[in-house]
């Protein structure tokens, strides 16, 4: 597997927004609003980079940004081992929403075969697809529930962190080197969260290079962190080492006496509540 370094710089987005102006209405304003706002930062093969931070801080805005997939006027630098984006980096660039899209009346295995065969080059017949996905339902622990239904709103199926996994499943067939999460634990219980996140480490270590957004995750996930980027209204307010953030702030001023979770700190300081 190919291997990829993510460098971005001084990344800037920005969006027009109309108003309506005047008594009735009639003459509309042009203003410019800021999503992003100067966020560098580097993510080495091997690495997890999380993004934390409140709601509309930028997280998915910049997820997408890094995953060639922002439409607009974006200005900065984002290079994969030192080239800019192509299309055969795209083709080595999982992305994971945040929703799964599921059929599902599918079962975990035929879901899975089905992507393969939409995903997969030409090059390979469809018992070479189907060994793929055997070793990616391996890989991931879905041996168990491979032949249950997904399920959905009107009937019971896999449970969601089984979902969560057929949904990584899917962008692991092409083997990507750069794996883009979009809060991959949300909606999920502790240990299930922590099973994802164990996933997604031993990805990882495999030499992909991974980054997420995360929200609210507990200190036994945030330790899991090699790099965090915490944004707090497009703006980035600290990027580094996931192990020292707490040091950073206590040096600048901002720390606690209590025994309290790195990740609701930073979220606190974030929001502008730190104290």
């Amino acid at each position: 597997m190919l291997c990829f370094g993510l460098q971005f710089e001084e990344l800037v987005y920005k969006v027009k927004l109309e108003q309506k102006g005047g008594c009735w209405g009639s003459t509309w304003t042009c203003k410019e609003k800021t999503i992003l706002n100067g966020i560098t930062g580097v993510v080495c093969p091997g690495e997890i980079l999380a993004m934390l931070g409140p709601s509309g801080s930028g997280k998915t805005t910049l997820l997408t940004a890094l995953g060639g997939r922002l439409n607009g006027k974006l200005s900065g630098k984002i290079t994969y081992n030192g080239q800019p984006f192509s299309g055969a980096m795209k083709r080595r660039t999982g992305f994971v929403a945040q929703d799964d899209v599921l059929y599902p009346h599918l079962t975990v295995t035929e879901t899975l075969v089905f992507t393969a065969l939409l995903r997969l080059p030409n090059s390979l017949c469809r018992d070479e697809k189907v060994q793929h996905v055997e070793r990616v339902i391996t890989e991931l622990g879905l041996t168990r529930c491979r032949s249950s239904m997904i399920g959905g709103p009107l009937f019971r199926g896999i449970s969601g962190g089984e979902k969560k996994r057929v949904s990584i499943g899917q962008e692991m067939l092409i083997n990507p080197s750069l794996l883009l999460l979009d809060e991959p634990t949300s909606g999920l219980d502790s240990t299930t969260a922590q099973r994802i996140l164990n996933t997604i480490k031993r990805l990882a270590s495999g030499g992909r290079t991974v980054v997420t957004t995360i929200h609210q995750p507990s200190s036994r996930l945030y330790y899991m962190f090699d790099k965090v980027v915490l944004l707090s209204e497009g703006c980035p307010i600290y990027y580094g080492p996931a192990s020292t953030a707490l040091d950073y702030f206590s040096s600048v001023g901002f720390s606690t006496c209590v025994t309290v979770n790195p990740a609701d700190l930073l979220l606190d300081l974030a929001n502008g509540n730190g104290q």
